[in-house]
């Protein structure tokens, strides 16, 4: 018998931004679902969510691109809306394997669809990311700012898939898609149950300085200083992984009252902070030292890009609450939680 409760499905819930995502759904009165492969993810940012929530998660290890596991799910239980979480996202590796990119990040997108369609699951909060502007000449950016080429693979994964669900929503007058492009998550939460638990070498900064904070690495890198920034150093968005989760609720609030059936918004905090400036900021609020060194250029990142954030005031009421230097604290306590 098909369970008639509503449900939010939320692919690729096992992973960093799904896990907290989960918790922040439970919290305000949703009923989620996770489905994960468990290839760049763990099973145990599911156990750190349910030892915050007090509760067992309904979990299914289950390959998006797999359209038989998913439409079994959608037959036993009435799926209300979809958060569409389920890619590949380091931008290095995608340069190292683009079909591999291509492969999950659209197929996985492009099954999802025909599955909602097939059961009339019309609400879907796309999980896009900053990288679809490429490295604009304008910053900082807006929804509106036209993309320029894709600085990696990656990136094109994530503005492929806004156009197919822009061309989709054309087709499906019940679709409603809110596409929130993210800017630069770090932290954890506060606590320090779940955070940012790279598969093997970490590929955001946050993780590394953390881990050489620890004594876990001996230095990072810090990968391009002839920027045309203002120490040469790549310049970012960085936005705590707690207000980035609570926009995908405050989505799903507000998904009904967007003006359009497809709309991009921006989440971020539209304050630049360089890398240099991030491991400065970090050893002192930390009193940790964090030994670094200057290296090359890094294949696919982008100069310098954040965010203009008036849409998300405006059209879902949210607007991000911590500072940098609470979520380098709570990715702290998280890595020191991993190391006891």
């Amino acid at each position: 018998m098909k369970d008639t409760l509503n449900y939010t499905l939320v692919t690729g819930g096992a992973g960093y931004i799904g896990s907290h995502t989960v918790v922040e759904l439970c919290e305000n009165g949703y009923s989620p679902i996770i489905i994960d492969n468990l290839s760049k993810s763990s099973i145990q940012l599911v156990a750190g969510a349910e030892k915050i929530l007090g509760k067992k998660l309904i979990f299914f290890q289950v390959d998006c691109c797999d359209k038989v596991r998913l439409k079994e799910i959608f037959n036993q239980y009435l799926i209300g809306q979809v958060i569409h979480f389920a890619a590949f996202k380091s931008v290095e590796e995608s340069v190292r394997k683009p079909i591999s990119y291509y492969q999950n990040n659209i197929n996985s997108l492009l099954t999802l669809l025909e599955v909602m369609k097939e059961y009339s699951t019309s609400h879907l909060v796309f999980s896009s990311s900053c990288s679809v502007y490429g490295q604009s000449d304008i910053v900082p950016v807006k929804e509106s700012t036209p993309f320029a080429q894709a600085q990696s693979p990656y990136g094109a994964t994530k503005q492929m898939c806004e156009r197919i669900l822009a061309d989709e929503v054309i087709v499906q007058p019940q679709l409603k898609v809110i596409s929130l492009r993210y800017f630069n998550p770090i932290g954890a939460h506060a606590s320090a149950l779940i955070g940012e638990l790279p598969i093997g070498t970490p590929s955001n900064i946050v993780p590394v300085i953390t881990q050489v904070a620890c004594g876990k690495r001996e230095f990072l890198t810090v990968f391009g200083t002839d920027y045309d920034t203002k120490d040469g150093s790549c310049l970012r968005d960085y936005i705590h992984i707690t207000d980035l989760a609570n926009a995908h609720v405050k989505a799903l609030e507000k998904i009904d009252k967007i003006p359009n059936r497809f709309e991009p918004i921006n989440v971020g905090t539209g304050k630049p902070i360089s890398v240099l400036e991030l491991i400065n900021t970090f050893q002192k609020t930390s009193g940790l030292a964090v030994n670094h060194v200057l290296g090359a250029r890094r294949a696919g990142d982008v100069e310098k890009v954040f965010s203009n954030v008036e849409k998300s005031r405006r059209l879902l009421d949210w607007q991000a609450k911590h500072t940098v230097e609470d979520a380098l604290l709570s990715a702290l306590r998280w890595e020191q939680t991993l190391n006891s």
